[in-house]
């Protein structure tokens, strides 16, 4: 085992966040509460007219050119597919950056809790997939690159997807979480990894660009795999416990 503290042990009824177990407590909190000076007036209906206010004098999150690097717009048919298959390129572009950093941050959680023989995935097996995301950023740049985009471009959907995975990376980074802990937050991003490669493969056919459709699908055979080692690390894992 590594230096690190030991993240195994549970302390089972440590938790006192619960307020069923305590009613007589909760019924005190509820009264100090209410009793509380400047509260607000109103409720759930104010936030939601303020954030009415805010969405429709909103503005769109980013955007991308119709003609990638300049040129004369032209909003035809062929023009806007490509500026959605670029905006979508990007999205799995910013995701799978985040992804190698996600494992990263698994391979140093697993290290420094010396978690690195105890059970599984091993380091290999968790280097192996961190080197395949790293690959499938560098063909989604060579991709973005090829149809004239820009890789370096915070398109929208790349945008969205940046602050969707905060959260997962969140898990990962913080020192109180458990290896097991950490692969299940993982199973959120496998997830929506493996959906992101399905839509682009699509959109690939429709568009017609079928090199980069037989490429799409080889790095999808990979998440798939990933998938599928991640929910038997997770399932193995809990098991062990039970």
């Amino acid at each position: 085992m590594g230096t690190g503290t030991s993240k195994s042990m549970i302390e089972i009824g440590g938790n006192r966040t619960g307020i069923q177990i305590a009613p007589g407590l909760a019924e005190e909190m509820i009264e100090g509460a209410a009793t509380a000076k400047n509260i607000p007036e109103g409720g759930p209906e104010v936030a939601d007219a303020e954030r009415a206010a805010y969405i429709s004098e909103g503005f769109p999150v980013g955007s991308l050119p119709l003609i990638p690097f300049g040129g004369e717009a032209k909003a035809d048919e062929a023009t806007m597919g490509t500026a959605v298959f670029l905006d979508k390129l990007s999205e799995r572009l910013a995701f799978e950056r985040m992804g190698t950093r996600l494992y990263d941050a698994l391979i140093n959680k697993c290290k420094t809790l010396g978690e690195e023989t105890a059970q599984s995935p091993g380091l290999s097996d968790l280097q192996e997939i961190r080197n395949e995301e790293h690959n499938h950023f560098m063909l989604l740049n060579q991709a973005i690159t090829e149809l004239g985009g820009d890789p370096t471009l915070q398109s929208p959907c790349a945008d969205v997807a940046g602050v969707a995975s905060i959260g997962i990376m969140q898990v990962l980074m913080d020192p109180r979480t458990t290896v097991t802990q950490c692969l299940d937050a993982l199973l959120t991003a496998e997830l929506t990894d493996n959906a992101g490669w399905e839509m682009l493969i699509d959109i690939a056919d429709e568009l017609g660009h079928t090199d980069l459709s037989k490429q799409f699908a080889e790095a999808f055979a990979n998440e798939q795999k990933h998938l599928v080692n991640v929910q038997t690390w997770v399932s193995e894992r809990l098991m062990a416990k039970i």
